[in-house]
């Protein structure tokens, strides 16, 4: 035999079974069949069970793959001795690979391959034909193959076309479903506007038709006093009292003693504390500050005194609290610990209202619950120091909250508590509100 007729006897026996080629790397598995090592382990994945033989099933227990050095030297040995081959006059060019006879050609890779090449995974899913039949196909007229190719680029244009509409309709049905999302957000929006609207208009009609009756009740009275003789109707003062709601229910009177201008006095902030420069104003801030610790300064909770203190006399201020969902007001003795935990009581020297968790109440012991039916965003406090009281207003619906009795001795103070701003909820400050200029 010759070296090209010996190399093709042993052929079969060095090529892989899964991918057709000469065995690079090659290892037998169990059953006793050869392959390569990658082309087995591509075929195996990640199983962890069952390792089937491509070539007769069988299943193997275990992944084990043992190297066969001999056949890998036995394919060197076949590919040298096809390389020494000489093909005959008639068997034209050879195969570099496989040294086997190109007759067939790839339509996809434009290229002659043999009969192996054929059967690999390279060509396995391309379109082949006999190279002569091929060859004929490249000597039709020119007219013909003009036609052919007008007809490769009407097919390719018809593909571009179904991916490019493809991608349209992906694309408008994510745009359907974002405007869908934002529609379903956009909904629930207006629907919790309008429960906030028509709560607000309840409120703003209860608060109406209190003023209403108030208004009918003053209107009866005064019809009355018209009725009186000419030196009781002239009791002009008398009669702009009347127009005030009673000492009882509503806002205090000028009568009852001086407005009084309150400023916060910042020795005895907290340090987590920011007052405004007229000091009107007092939120939490975001890092506490390096202050001196001295013995008038809060350091537990996010409380501050007014600067102003009290001996005597009757006095009145006002405190805006907006729309805060926690704070504390009132007054105190100028002789309270600033320091660890407070327990605001009378007994403890605190006379103190207070909004926690949607609830007002007055600060004894127990809480005393309060009842508010609107409320309120502005809190008048009045201190009248020698009946011992101490009365908080709520100067939305002019109405009085609650009034601390006690016997008061020594100076008290103005008393403020922010609240902690809990999930951005409680960001505005406290802000004492203005002395309005007196008019005759």
């Amino acid at each position: 035999l010759s070296a090209g007729d010996l190399a093709g006897s042993f052929q079969d026996e060095v090529t892989c079974s899964i991918c057709l080629e000469y065995f690079t790397d090659p290892v037998t598995i169990e059953c006793g069949h050869n392959c390569c090592r990658a082309c087995i382990s591509r075929c195996w994945g990640e199983s962890e069970t069952n390792f089937p033989c491509p070539q007769c099933r069988k299943p193997a227990q275990q992944r084990h793959l043992r190297p066969n050095k001999q056949l890998g030297n036995l394919v060197e040995l076949v590919k040298c001795l096809r390389g020494q081959a000489v093909p005959g006059p008639q068997e034209g060019k050879v195969c570099e690979r496989h040294q086997e006879p190109l007759k067939l050609f790839c339509g996809e890779d434009q290229t002659p391959i043999c009969v192996i090449c054929r059967e690999s995974r390279a060509h396995r899913a391309h379109t082949v034909a006999p190279i002569e039949e091929a060859a004929q196909e490249y000597r039709v007229r020119p007219s013909y193959r003009h036609g052919w190719c007008y007809r490769l680029s009407l097919s390719a244009g018809t593909e571009q076309t179904a991916v490019e509409r493809q991608l349209v309709v992906s694309q408008c049905e994510q745009l359907h479903q974002f405007v869908a999302e934002q529609e379903r957000l956009l909904l629930a929006r207006l629907g919790e506007l309008d429960e906030e609207i028509g709560r607000r208009q309840e409120e703003n009609a209860t608060h109406l038709c209190k003023e209403i009756s108030r208004l009918s009740a003053l209107i009866t009275e005064l019809e009355g006093k018209c009725q009186q003789p000419a030196p009781e109707l002239l009791q002009v003062r008398r009669c702009q009292m009347c127009l005030e709601p009673s000492a009882g229910r509503g806002r205090p009177l000028s009568h009852w003693g001086s407005r009084v201008g309150v400023t916060l006095d910042p020795d005895t902030a907290h340090p987590n504390l920011v007052l405004s420069e007229d000091r009107k104003r007092a939120r939490q801030g975001h890092t506490c500050q390096d202050l001196p610790d001295n013995p008038e300064r809060f350091d537990t909770y996010l409380e501050v005194l007014g600067a102003e203190g009290f001996t005597g006399g009757r006095r009145y201020w006002e405190v805006e609290v907006g729309n805060k969902p926690e704070w504390d007001l009132g007054v105190c003795r100028d002789s309270v610990s600033r320091k660890g935990k407070i327990t605001l009581t009378p007994g403890n020297g605190y006379w103190v209202m207070r909004l926690s968790n949607g609830k007002y109440s007055a600060c004894t012991a127990p809480l005393t619950p309060l009842p508010v039916s609107i409320k309120p965003s502005r809190v008048g406090i009045f201190l009248d120091y020698e009946a011992g009281e101490v009365s908080f207003y709520n100067v939305t619906d002019r109405s009085r909250v609650f009034t601390f009795t006690d016997t008061f001795s020594g100076t008290l103070r103005p008393y403020f508590y922010t609240g902690y701003n809990k999930g951005n909820r409680n960001v505005a400050p406290l802000i004492i509100c203005p002395v309005p200029a007196q008019t005759e």
